[in-house]
């Protein structure tokens, strides 16, 4: 008896392997006879003339989910291509941030017209207008912080935090002041601004931009020595907009510094003098600077003396100490006509006003005599 699935008369004797049928491991199932692209026909369209015997299947068409499908990455695609292209492509440059703009500094030395006076930093201050002003950093004050049109009360009153360390670590720095220290002042500029710093310390030059003066405060340690710490200081703090996104302060202050020769020898008690420096400093600050405790120093105007006129002002300021007098010729001669690189010299004459004296007392009030024909009158309390 044949087995089920075997033909009737039994398994093919020519079939290797005991008979199995070598296309018994094929399996057409349902999906795999309708994905079929040939299809016999029947017998009746078997009759017509030249008809095959087989025809082609229609190609199945895309089921609409599909379809949505691959037309979502081909826009994907196109629109990563256009991104691409455009970027590489694009005729408009982005629009340029903020500049930061070179310091423009003018210094003016002041040259006194006869010698230098000279003795102790008691005596000097207490002839002259700076025994009234504060020691260092009190002499710095704060003015009343309100809040402008683009800028809060805590920014503005960030912006003048910041100038007022600028100016202690400038003009008050022990370290600063005598030329052994430059990063308490360069840590507080904005990073576009150092290398102009650095130009201006390393390899100064009196063309506007890269005069030390117009940083900071800086005496030769070879020839000047402090004589007092205690500098004494009085000025102003101001502040405005300087547009929508960025915020401007003015300072306005006098230093004045009590110096002596810096020789390691013998010194006596009266070798101290006064050296004075007005600094009148623009500040700009964006938001960026304000949030990160830095600012831009944007033009600085120095007046400092007594010094000799001219003095090279490339370098470091030169005082003119106790008991030394000015050149007495002036500056070096200026042809209006020489259309090269002006060579003009700016240099003042040093005038100290005498110290703001206590205002005179005024004498106490007295009873007038009184006549002895008239009697004084009574108030109304004392009559019967």
């Amino acid at each position: 008896m044949a087995h089920r699935g075997e033909p009737p008369e039994g398994p093919s004797e020519n079939t290797p392997g005991g008979g199995e049928d070598e296309y018994r491991s094929l399996v057409f199932d349902e999906s795999f006879v309708r994905a079929a692209r040939l299809k016999e026909f029947s017998a009746q369209e078997r009759i017509a003339d030249h008809t095959p015997a087989v025809r082609s299947l229609p190609r199945r068409r895309l089921r609409n989910g599909s379809r949505a499908v691959i037309a979502l990455v081909l826009l994907i695609v196109l629109a990563f291509g256009t991104a691409v292209y455009m970027g590489f492509r694009h005729p408009y440059q982005a629009p340029a941030g903020p500049t930061v703009e070179p310091l423009r500094s003018t210094v003016v030395p002041l040259t006194p017209r006869g010698a230098v006076p000279g003795g102790t930093a008691a005596g000097l201050f207490s002839r002259s207008p700076a025994g009234q002003f504060a020691q260092g950093v009190e002499g710095i004050n704060l003015p009343p912080v309100r809040a402008t049109d683009n800028f809060s009360e805590n920014q503005v009153a960030m912006a003048l935090i910041t100038v007022r360390d600028y100016l202690v670590a400038s003009s008050l720095n022990p370290d600063v002041l005598t030329g052994h220290a430059l990063r308490p002042v360069e840590m507080l500029l904005d990073p576009d601004q150092m290398a102009q710093f650095d130009r201006s310390m390393n390899r100064p030059d009196d063309d506007g931009q890269h005069a030390p003066a117009g940083w900071l405060v800086h005496f030769d340690p070879a020839k000047v020595a402090l004589a007092d710490p205690a500098v004494r200081v009085r000025g102003t703090l101001s502040y405005s907009e300087a547009g929508s996104d960025s915020l401007e302060v003015v300072s306005d202050h006098t230093f004045t510094y009590a110096l002596r020769p810096a020789d390691s020898g013998h010194r006596k008690a009266d070798d101290v003098s006064l050296f004075t420096v007005r600094r009148e400093l623009v500040f700009r600050f964006d938001r960026e600077d304000l949030r990160l405790h830095r600012l831009e120093l944007r033009s600085s105007y120095i007046q400092a003396g007594p010094q000799a006129c001219p003095t090279d002002t490339t370098g470091t300021l030169r005082p003119l100490l106790a008991g030394q007098h000015a050149t007495p010729h002036g500056p070096a001669g200026t042809d209006p006509y020489d259309t090269g690189r002006s060579t003009a010299a700016l240099c003042g004459t040093l005038v100290v006003s005498s110290p703001a004296s206590p205002a005179p007392r005024r004498p106490e009030a007295r009873p007038a005599p009184q006549s002895p024909e008239r009697p004084a009158p009574q108030s109304p309390g004392s009559r019967p």
